[in-house]
């Protein structure tokens, strides 16, 4: 099954976290099909927390790709940044 997952990057106690599109067989730092955008759980000031490229998060949803709980909350962030935006 695909999913819609995160994978841990960043230093030791500075987590940093991609979210990205794999086989769910992979290990979570494993190969992956395609990275969507990333999750900055420590942002401060201007950074921004999360960026996910909605478009094909759509696309990869639409042929059947799982997202995690997290992924999903996240998701709803972006989706909901996106709309005060425009």
């Amino acid at each position: 099954m695909v999913k819609i997952r995160l994978t841990r990057g960043g230093a030791k106690k500075r987590p940093f976290y991609h979210i990205i599109v794999t086989d769910s067989r992979n290990a979570r730092d494993g190969r992956n099909i395609e990275r969507l955008g990333y999750y900055n759980p420590i942002a401060t000031g201007n950074e921004k927390r999360v960026e996910i490229d909605l478009d094909r998060a759509k696309h990869w949803i639409g042929h059947g790709a799982q997202m995690t709980d997290k992924v999903a909350d996240l998701y709803k962030q972006a989706v909901k940044t996106a709309a005060a935006a425009a």
